[in-house]
């Protein structure tokens, strides 16, 4: 009975691990990605399949840790100052995106004849995009570092801000609803932000040091169950104060992005996170309930149709009007076109509140399992038909593919060209890769071979010989890219010499915390010589521009150092010449005649005074 019973209950698991063993590779082989896969599995497996599973709820809220451990990975990965660049993401897009799509979702609501609370409760659960879904679809891409996925990853953040809110407003739109007080309302600020001050401080002052004792230990499987305390514990504080999981795990994450630890912890978490996330999608697919769609499948059929292209046509207005390309905006437009998870939230407090039936509730969770079906299927019709005009434009371009070479040269930008110079007049045997595949066809013109190659993907920096390379050479124009190079070299290739082209003194600054080995300001050479060109215009000595010259140098150096012991960007200012702060009065112009007395009274005194 004891071996019958055991049999029994591991039914449950062996049958999600067979189904998802079974039906992700298929997906994949076939091109098809492995979200639809897991979707298509939990739909099979699900109470509207074979009927294995009976309660996809329990199994959601379960596989919903898959989201808070993904959101705790991200964070790893996003330094505080980077977090802080994106706050006109967050708040800004994030906004603008919430607001116009909430419109129109709310006005497509009313045009199917529904009530406005119906289509308001509607637009709200179908507004939210699903963080799963699209972090999985970037994560597959290699996105999620890029500037275009950044600004997605920032726009998520901004809507796990809005669940609290939006749980709120169903409660105040109940018919029997009793307004709180203000004094209650004060208190669940309070204690959010208490536990959001909480977090934040355990994270600058515990954490670390509880890594480093763990390390110590040299007990591996003690700093797992570290990192998953770390990661639950931080979900579970949010929670019990009011606010999203996501976040709190998200907060601990971006806490713990500058650790030694962080790689070990990230290669920690990850299985755990693969896991929790593909139960998540098996969840979603034993959500669809297929007897509804059969009874209302017009109205079905027609309202994913409709919220999901009235979504994505905001989308695609806002990154527009945001100044995005239009091939970045129609891809924001379909990655985040669908509703999400917390629309199942939203939805059963909808109809406690009362302000939806349960008829309701059914035909909009059917509608939004739906968009969430229909997404992965829309990112593979976009990606094979971007990859058909990539297929044109990559005539003559060769993929970095099996690469070696002394120096690895990552972007052939303006920077990156003359550097080149001094390496092949020398004979170096370099490789240089960059993604601008115009840049690269015309650099072919000029007798440059220029391999194809994104320097943030791990495995193209292998394929160009990076584990081989003397020096790594880091020549892209944008800060953010550069650091992703930056951190990706230090960790996986720690015995070649790291050269950085930085962006700014702030930049600089960074990059000497992540101990590169040279880094340079891109302007910073060229504006001391043409400063220098401008006083010998004006008529200055050549050996005052020489002296004037290595004084701001060294005065800059002197800057620099204080900075970097104060690690603040603003310690050495009074270092620099400002108009606040001149150099002592003294001719710009050298006199063409030597000074002498004017009188002989003026003569004896200076004989006197020797």
């Amino acid at each position: 009975m004891s071996s019958e019973a055991h049999s029994i209950s591991l039914i449950a698991p062996v049958v999600l691990l067979a189904a998802a063993v079974i039906a992700v590779p298929i997906f994949k082989r076939i091109g098809l990605g492995s979200v639809l896969g897991y979707l298509i599995a939990g739909l099979i497996i699900g109470p509207f399949g074979f009927a294995f599973f009976h309660d996809s709820a329990s199994i959601l809220h379960i596989a919903e840790l898959g989201i808070v451990m993904y959101l705790f990975v991200i964070g790893l990965e996003m330094q505080p100052s980077h977090l802080w660049s994106l706050r006109r993401e967050i708040f800004g897009l994030g906004t603008l995106q919430i607001v116009a799509c909430a419109l129109a979702l709310t006005g497509v609501g009313l045009l199917f004849g529904f009530t406005w609370q119906v289509a308001f409760i509607g637009a709200a659960g179908f507004v939210l995009t699903s963080t799963a879904i699209v972090m999985q679809l970037l994560g597959d891409r290699g996105d999620i570092a890029q500037p275009q996925g950044q600004k997605i990853v920032a726009i998520l953040l901004f809507e796990d801000l809005l669940i609290v809110p939006l749980l709120a407003i169903v409660a105040f739109m109940a018919p029997n609803h009793v307004v709180e007080s203000t004094s209650t309302r004060l208190e669940s600020i309070g204690i959010g932000l208490i536990a959001i001050a909480g977090l934040i401080a355990a994270g600058y002052w515990l954490l670390n040091p509880l890594f480093r004792l763990l390390a110590a230990a040299k007990a591996r499987e003690v700093m797992t169950a570290a990192a998953l305390l770390v990661v639950l514990g931080a979900a579970l504080l949010m929670q019990v104060s009011g606010l999203s999981m996501a976040m709190g795990a998200f907060l601990a994450g971006v806490l713990l992005s500058e650790s030694t630890f962080r790689h070990q912890i990230e290669a920690d978490i990850e299985p755990f996170r693969g896991l929790l996330l593909g139960l998540f999608f098996l969840g979603v697919g034993m959500s669809l309930d297929l007897s509804v769609v059969a009874q209302n499948w017009k109205l079905i059929i027609s309202g994913v149709l409709a919220m999901m292209f009235a979504k994505a046509l905001m989308i695609y207005i806002v990154a527009r009007v945001t100044k995005s390309s239009h091939t970045e905006a129609l891809d924001r437009a379909l990655l985040m076109a669908q509703g999400g998870e917390f629309a199942f939230v939203l939805f059963a407090a909808a109809v406690s509140a009362q302000v939806i039936d349960n008829s309701i509730k059914s035909n909009l969770t059917a509608i939004v399992v739906l968009s969430m079906v229909l997404t992965p299927i829309l990112g593979i019709i976009f990606k094979r038909f971007t990859e058909t005009k990539d297929q044109i434009n990559l005539d003559n371009v060769s993929i970095a593919e099996g690469l070696s070479g002394s120096v690895l040269m990552i972007g052939f930008g303006r920077f990156g060209q003359v550097t080149s110079q001094l390496l092949l007049a020398r004979g170096v045997d370099v490789t240089i890769i960059d993604n601008d595949i115009d840049m690269i066809q015309n650099a072919e013109k000029f007798g440059f071979k220029i391999y194809y190659g994104d320097g943030c993907r791990l495995d193209i920096l292998h394929a160009s010989g990076a584990s081989t390379a003397q020096a790594i050479v880091v020549c892209v124009d944008s800060k953010e890219t550069t650091n992703r190079i930056v951190e990706l070299v230090t960790h996986e290739f720690p015995l070649a010499k790291l050269l950085v082209r930085s962006y700014d003194r702030e930049h600089s600054l960074y990059l000497v915390k992540h101990q590169v080995d040279y880094m340079i300001r891109e302007t910073f050479e060229s504006a001391i010589k043409f400063g220098g060109v401008i006083l010998q215009e004006l008529g200055v000595d050549e050996d005052e521009v020489q002296r004037i010259t290595e004084e701001i140098r060294d005065r800059d150096d002197e800057r620099f150092e204080t900075e970097i012991a104060a690690d603040d960007v603003y310690a050495g200012v009074g270092l620099q010449y400002t108009h606040s702060h001149p150099r002592p009065t003294a001719p710009l112009i050298r006199p063409k005649k030597a000074a002498r007395i004017l009188n002989d009274e003026e003569a004896q005194k200076d004989l006197e005074e020797k």
